[in-house]
């Protein structure tokens, strides 16, 4: 089989993306640098409609499934990770074959990689997917930043993988090597901002006003049906009304520690942001609590 594309990773978030562009019609390849993932992968791929994937268990052989000039969609731990693989790749690519580094990644470490494979001639691309892992499989939304002559090879692959709203596929040319990376930053950093306000608006309600959980979903269920309509404010409201169901008594939220974590993008907003003297306090807050 020559395959139209290839994806190497496959953590679930690669397994996902690399079945949907299988259910769309394209042939893909994956590889991974522990082959019983790939394994997985196929099997997947069988039980899930017979898909076009075929697996590989090393780089080369990886490489020479794909038809010229070769596309490889990158889905790794960002930092070192992405370097590695790189370089893991790019041994056995051509002059004219792109790479896509669709993880979440610092935008200056795109632009240094973009420059280090131009020297063979490899094009590279940093592209943001948004929809975590169901979005991986049925629809994310897709945010490439590169040379235009490797995001036209890509293009249609990637406008019939992503979401679509009507007509119109969640996707688009976001511009030159790193605005793709920048793009989902700045998205993920609002998200974040958004997360602080709903988090902050519960500390209100159940502290000081005294609100059931209850009371609170229906809430938010009334607050999502108007101008603050939106999946955060959706999923906020099933939360707070969803009962513990693993032998405890009252609901899941009451059994949650008051403790979050971050990968990095809501940090590189805030920082980003003071570069270009722009205000972000609600993001900044969000790193703060």
């Amino acid at each position: 089989m020559s395959c139209d594309i290839g994806l190497y990773g496959l953590a679930v978030m690669g397994q996902n993306f690399a079945l949907n562009m299988a259910e769309h019609g394209f042939k893909v390849a994956v590889c991974n640098r522990s082959p019983s993932k790939v394994d997985t992968t196929v099997e997947r791929a069988k039980a899930e409609g017979d898909l076009p994937l075929v697996g590989a268990k090393d780089p080369k052989e990886f490489v020479s499934l794909l038809s010229k000039p070769r596309k490889i969609v990158i889905l790794v731990q960002a930092g070192k990770p992405v370097d590695e693989t790189i370089a893991l790749l790019a041994e056995h690519l051509e002059e004219g074959d792109v790479i896509i580094d669709g993880g979440n990644e610092w935008f200056p470490n795109t632009i240094r990689r973009s420059e280090e494979l131009a020297q063979k001639k490899i094009m590279f691309i940093g592209m943001g997917i948004s929809g975590g892992e169901e979005g991986a499989r049925n629809g994310p939304s897709l945010m490439p930043g590169g040379p235009k002559e490797a995001y036209d090879l890509i293009e249609p692959i990637l406008t019939k993988c992503a979401a679509q709203v009507g007509d119109e596929a969640c996707t688009g040319y976001c511009g030159p090597i790193g605005a793709g990376n920048y793009v989902k930053m700045v998205h993920n950093g609002i998200e974040y901002g958004d997360m602080q306000l709903i988090s902050e608006v519960y500390d209100v309600l159940k502290n000081i006003c005294e609100m059931e959980n209850e009371d609170m979903g229906n809430l938010f269920e009334e607050w999502n049906k108007g101008e603050l309509a939106s999946y955060l404010i959706e999923i906020t409201a099933k939360i707070l009304k969803k009962k513990d169901d693993q032998g405890q008594d009252g609901y899941v939220v009451d059994y949650i520690l008051d403790k979050t974590g971050m990968k990095g993008t809501g940090r590189w907003t805030v920082q980003e942001a003071a570069e270009q003297s722009v205000a972000a306090p609600t993001i900044a807050g969000a790193l703060d609590s």
